[in-house]
C-alpha cells in the first residue's frame, strides 16, 4: 500500500492460493496507488477486510472459478450481492476449459459481467488490458472524474437532457450539475452568471475555458472546433449521410480503400445502436461491448484512414445532375459526391399519447438514454419495446433503478428479442415482463410521476408510480428525399430489385438492373436500418456500409469508363 489514501476497492475472492496469490501481487504492483487491494478466500473473509479498510465502494470483484474453487460462481454471487454496484468478473486459470460452460450461462443470465486468465507471471500485459477495460466500464457507470464539459442546468429540461445524451453517448467525459444546487450556482458565480439561459455549457478542454447559454446544437459543434467550412467545390469520390454502424462501416472501408470520403452526421456517432448500454452479439467481443465505444471506436478508424467528418450539420436535399450529386445542409452549404451513401437509420417511433409528449425529457425518454440511468437510482423504471434495445435497456437500467417493468404489447419475445437476453431479463431479480399490456396515459407536475397502464385482455386500466423509457419501433430519416429516391409506403427507401419488382416512383432510369443497395437514382447507395428488408443488427449494417463500398468502387469504375469512352 502507499502512503496516500486509494479510493475504490479490487477485491479478489479465491481458494486457489496460486491464483489469489499472483492476482492480488499483479494488482498492488499496477493499481495499488489509485485502488485499495482486497483479497479473501471466502465472502466473510473479503467482507472482514473490505470494513478494516473503512468500506469502500468495491469497483471489482474478481471471483476464482476452477478446481480449488468449483462453487466460485456462487461465492461471487453472494460477494456481488453485498456490493451490486461492481463489475463481477470470474477469475480462472489458463487452460481450465471446464470453466467455460457455467461461464457462459453465468454471463448470459446476468449473473456475471465478464471473465479473465489470471496472471501467468509478473507484468501480464494480456490481464492488465483486460483489468484496464474492466475498470474503464465501472468509472463510465459512476460518472466524476475528468470534466472535459460541464453542463449546469435544470435535470430535467429537455434540452439539458439532450445535451448530456448527446455527449455522453459521444464519450466526451461530462459533468452535471443542477443549476439549484450549491455547487451549480458556485460554477455560474464563477462565470460571472447572475441571471443565465439554462443550460449553460462550459467547454474546458480549449486553451480556453468556453461559456455557452442555452447553445444550439451547431453553436456547441463549434465551440468544440468541429464545424469547420466545408469546401464546397470539392467533388469527393464518396459522401456518406449517417454515421450508426452502416454508415462508420462505409467510411472504413471507403477510405482505406483511398477513396475521398467525406462524412455527415447532425448528431452523435453510433445512431440508435450508439445507444445500447451492452451489444452482447456482436462479433469479437465475447464480454459484450457498449454501443458508444464500438460506434467511437469505428470514427476514431475511418478518420485514422483519412475521413473528412462533418458534424450537427443536417442533410436537407439531394439533387443529381450529370451524375454528380449535390447535398443541400440546412445551413445552406452544398457538398458534392460522385457517389453517395444513405444511412440515415431511423429514429424512435413516439408513444403517441398527447399527455405523456409533454413529459419528453422529464421522465420520458425514447432510446435508451443512458446518460440518465444514474438519476433513476431507487426508481421504479417503465421500458416499453419487445425489441433487443428494449431489453438491452432494461438489463442497464436495472443497475441503477429499484425496479425495472418491461412492458410488451405481444404475448412472447420469442419472435422479437434475441434469446440470451431474454433469459438474461428473466434472471434478473429487479426486472419484470408484463406481457399484453398498453402505455395509455400518465400524469405528474415538473416530471412524470405516474403512468396509466391498459391490459390489452381484459381493458382494465391501472395506475402505477414510474418513469419510461420507450422503445417501440423505428421510422426512417427519409423525409428530406421525398420525391427523390423511390420509398415504401412506411419511408423505407428502396433499393437493388424492389425497384423493379415493387410500384416504384421514382422509377429505375437505367437499361442494366440496379445493384443490390442502390437506390432509384444511379450511384446513391443506402445501407442499415433506412433500407427496405434491412437486417436490425449491428453486424448486418457494418456488413452492408461495406458491401456499398463494393458497389460504389463499381459505380466509380463505370463512371471512369464513359469518360474514357467519350
Amino acid at each position: 500500500m502507499t502512503g496516500h489514501e486509494p479510493g475504490a476497492a479490487l477485491v479478489v475472492v479465491a481458494r486457489d492460493a496460486g491464483v489469489r496469490t499472483s492476482t492480488t501481487r499483479e494488482l498492488e504492483r499496477r493499481y495499488g496507488s489509485d485502488y485499495r487491494v482486497v483479497a479473501g478466500t471466502g465472502p466473510a473473509e473479503v467482507q472482514e477486510a473490505l470494513s478494516a479498510a473503512g468500506d469502500p465502494p468495491v469497483a471489482v470483484l474478481l471471483g476464482g472459478l476452477g478446481e480449488a474453487d468449483p462453487d466460485g460462481l456462487d461465492v461471487l454471487r453472494v460477494c456481488h450481492a453485498a456490493n451490486p454496484g461492481a463489475v463481477a468478473v470470474a477469475l480462472i486459470r489458463w487452460g481450465a476449459f471446464e470453466t467455460a460452460r457455467p461461464i457462459f450461462e453465468a454471463i448470459t443470465v446476468g449473473q456475471l459481467d465478464r471473465w479473465v486468465y489470471a496472471p501467468q507471471g509478473r507484468a501480464d500485459e494480456e490481464f492488465h488490458r483486460s483489468v484496464t477495460e474492466i475498470l474503464d466500464e465501472w468509472s463510465s457507470r459512476q460518472g466524476g472524474g475528468f470534466e472535459a464539459v460541464r453542463v449546469i442546468g435544470d435535470r430535467w429540461d429537455p434540452h439539458a437532457q439532450h445535451l448530456r445524451d448527446q455527449l455522453t453517448r459521444n464519450r466526451i467525459p461530462t459533468g452535471f450539475y443542477e443549476a439549484g444546487s450549491a455547487e451549480g450556482r458556485a460554477l455560474l458565480d464563477d462565470m460571472g452568471l447572475a441571471e443565465p439561459r439554462l443550460p449553460v455549457v462550459a467547454v474546458r478542454f480549449r486553451p480556453e475555458q468556453t461559456v455557452l447559454q442555452a447553445p444550439t446544437d451547431l453553436e456547441v459543434a463549434e465551440a468544440f472546433g468541429l464545424f469547420d467550412p466545408l469546401d464546397t467545390t470539392a467533388v469527393h469520390d464518396l459522401v456518406v449521410v449517417g454515421a450508426g454502424p452502416a454508415g462508420l462501416g462505409a467510411s472504413v472501408y471507403a477510405a482505406s480503400e483511398g477513396l475521398d470520403t467525406l462524412h455527415l452526421e447532425c448528431e452523435a456517432v453510433g445512431g440508435q445502436a450508439g445507444t445500447s448500454s451492452l451489444i452482447r452479439n456482436y462479433l469479437g467481443f465475447p464480454t459484450g461491448v457498449s454501443g458508444s465505444r464500438l460506434a467511437f471506436s469505428a470514427y476514431q478508424q475511418a478518420w485514422a484512414f483519412g475521413t473528412t467528418f462533418s458534424f450537427m450539420r443536417t442533410a436537407a436535399s439531394l439533387v443529381t445532375e450529370n451524375g454528380l450529386h449535390r447535398i443541400t445542409l440546412n445551413d445552406g452549404s452544398v457538398v458534392q459526391g460522385r457517389t453517395v451513401v444513405v444511412a440515415t437509420g431511423a429514429a424512435w417511433r413516439r408513444i403517441g399519447v398527447p399527455e405523456l409528449e409533454a413529459f419528453t425529457g422529464r421522465g420520458v425518454f425514447y432510446g435508451a438514454a443512458v446518460s440518465e440511468a444514474p438519476a433513476m437510482a431507487g426508481r421504479h423504471v417503465f421500458v416499453v419495446g419487445g425489441g433487443n434495445s428494449a431489453g438491452q435497456a432494461a438489463v442497464y437500467l436495472s443497475r441503477y433503478a429499484e425496479k425495472v417493468t418491461l412492458l410488451v404489447r405481444r404475448a412472447s419475445l420469442t419472435e422479437t428479442m434475441s434469446d440470451y437476453l431474454i433469459r438474461e431479463l428473466v434472471a434478473l431479480p429487479r426486472v419484470e415482463i408484463r406481457y399484453r399490456v398498453q402505455v395509455v396515459g400518465g400524469s405528474g407536475s415538473d416530471v412524470l410521476e405516474t403512468v396509466v397502464l391498459r391490459d390489452l385482455d381484459t381493458g382494465a386500466e391501472t395506475e402505477d408510480a414510474g418513469m419510461l423509457f420507450v422503445m417501440i419501433g423505428s421510422e426512417p430519416r427519409t423525409d428530406w428525399l421525398a420525391g427523390t429516391l423511390a420509398r415504401n409506403r412506411w419511408g423505407f427507401l428502396l433499393t437493388g430489385s424492389s425497384l423493379t419488382t415493387e410500384d416504384a416512383s421514382p422509377a429505375w432510369p437505367l437499361d442494366r438492373p440496379p445493384a443490390l443497395l442502390e437506390t432509384s437514382t444511379p450511384g446513391v447507395f443506402a445501407a442499415g436500418d433506412v433500407r427496405q428488408g434491412s437486417v436490425k443488427r449491428v453486424a448486418s449494417a457494418v456488413g452492408e456500409g461495406a458491401l456499398a463500398v463494393t458497389l460504389v468502387h463499381a459505380h466509380l469504375a463505370e463512371l471512369s469508363g464513359a469518360a474514357a469512352g467519350t
